[in-house]
């Protein structure tokens, strides 16, 4: 391979021109050769034993030159760009220019990362909070751990009630023929759960096992399904069953139960301690990002577009993952919400622009401080990984290549570097960027309601759940750490 020339043709944007020598081409054609003859016809011999020669005169001399261009172009196109010193940020833009028998040439257009400028990242200033845990927020946890531990009866002697599960058929109506969608048999249903739209829960309250009787709703005027907003309808409804769950009491059985201890005060002091870790932990993530916040606001630099697009492709494909492991996918979630994917995106737009801008801040100060890795660096790194995600060391090795994993280090290093830097100062109370009106919050939870079906309301649940869970009872939380991961780590050990 030979790299002939690289052009700047635009910002962020080079054209390097490549050519492939005639002995390197010479092998790649005769393996093509090797590949498909066995499928050719060639008249006075057997399939798969015609000599090329042969071959090459009755089809023409190139008939091999396409497919070893094709295994030998990608290559080569890497060894150039080594030889470049260009760090791309997507694929290239290949066309090929002339191939015969001595070679070929091709020219790749590539967008790289952009030249960055930084601003000062030593000496910062952040506040950590330091919040104590409540007597409230322990008995808000004790209540979870309670909840958790509840047993579910069944209930024979009284009407259903809020809070029971009631297991009901229903068909749905809208003057007086069935819609699509409106139908479903043995549906669990916790009464005032709001899963179902306005005034259907509380219908069924007062009703008995065995009742068959109807529920008067109207649909939002802001339901997803045009065709059924604003209208009113009547369910058909069968309630089967009627259960509730009975709590445990809260004592020194209960503790010994959930816990090693043998007291429910013990228990209770276990719980705090575990809750301020927990909160102690968040306030030095949010110092850490305040600082970081900081050295973003000083980057300067011309950033790609196709960079902050392979973010939200990370960001999007996390989120899939996340939806498949509680029996969901996106493509099934876009549906539910009424959604499309464009906006879909839209919501990752604020955190993959931070993310990128981050990591060429972070990359920069890696350099300007001369921060290296060493082979025992990599190791310990490559151990590391193999540990968090609970993957063989030597599989680990195999899905991460070596430069990316020094890479990720020396930006770990930056971050360390930065952080050792900063000037931290601790105030009690809480974080005032976490302060919400409370009128607010719960404007947005009904007008967010109103548009949900039952599945999304769950989807939306569990999404929450996996970024704001509470510790367990047992276990205390793991420690928050900042660093930064690469992308083929993300998506190859997950």
């Amino acid at each position: 391979m030979s790299l002939t020339n690289t052009v700047k043709v635009d910002t962020n944007q080079y054209e390097l021109e490549i050519a492939v020598e005639k002995d390197i081409f010479a092998k790649a054609v005769q393996r093509a050769y090797k590949k498909n003859v066995s499928k050719m016809n060639v008249p006075g011999f057997r399939r798969g034993h015609a000599p090329r020669s042969v071959v090459e005169k009755l089809y023409g001399q190139g008939i091999f030159f396409e497919d070893a261009v094709n295994e030998l172009y990608p290559q080569e196109y890497e060894k150039a760009v080594k030889e470049s010193g260009l760090h791309p940020v997507d694929q290239a833009d290949v066309h090929i220019e002339k191939v015969d028998e001595n070679g070929f040439t091709f020219k790749a257009k590539v967008t790289v990362k952009p030249e960055a400028e930084i601003g000062e990242y030593k000496g910062l200033k952040a506040t950590k909070y330091i919040e104590k845990v409540t007597d409230e927020e322990i008995d808000d946890e004790l209540k979870r751990v309670q909840d958790r531990n509840a047993r579910i009866i069944t209930v024979d002697d009284r009407a259903a009630q809020l809070e029971d599960i009631a297991t009901i058929d229903f068909e749905g109506f809208m003057d007086d023929k069935p819609f699509e969608g409106g139908k479903a048999e043995k549906q669990p249903l916790k009464l005032g759960s709001g899963q179902f739209i306005p005034g259907f829960e509380e219908q069924i309250v007062g009703h008995k096992t065995g009742d068959s009787f109807d529920v008067n709703v109207s649909f939002p005027e802001d339901y997803q399904e045009k065709s059924l907003a604003g209208k009113p309808a009547v369910f058909k409804v069968t309630l089967h069953e009627i259960k509730n769950r009975e709590l445990p009491a809260l004592d020194d059985e209960f503790a010994k139960d959930v816990s090693e201890f043998d007291t429910l005060a013990e228990y209770r002091e276990d719980v705090r301690k575990h809750l301020q870790e927990h909160k102690d932990e968040h306030a030095a993530a949010d110092a850490e990002d305040d600082i970081m916040d900081q050295v973003v606001a000083g980057l300067k630099a011309e950033i790609p577009e196709v960079m902050y697009e392979r973010s939200i492709d990370g960001f999007v494909q996390d989120f899939d993952y996340r939806l498949q492991s509680q029996g969901m996918n996106l493509q099934t979630y876009l549906q539910y919400t009424g959604m499309k994917m464009e906006d879909f995106r839209t919501k990752f737009r604020q955190d993959a622009e931070r993310q990128v801008k981050l990591r060429l801040a972070l990359e920069k100060v890696a350099d300007t401080e001369k921060l290296a890795a060493t082979d025992v660096d990599v190791e310990a790194e490559y151990k590391r990984i193999s540990d968090e995600y609970k993957v063989d060391l030597d599989k680990v090795k195999t899905m991460l290549d070596k430069d990316s994993v020094m890479e990720d280090y020396r930006v770990n290093q930056a971050i360390d570097l930065i952080k050792e830097a900063a000037e931290i100062a601790e105030k009690e109370g809480p974080n005032p960027k976490h302060q919400q009106p409370e009128e607010s919050a719960a404007d947005e939870k009904k007008k967010t309601d109103s548009k949900k079906t039952t599945k999304t309301k769950k989807a939306a649940k569990e999404e929450k759940a996996d970024t704001e869970k509470a510790p367990k009872e047992k276990k205390a939380t793991k420690k928050h750490k900042a660093k930064s991961t690469s992308k083929a780590e993300k998506e190859k050990t997950e």
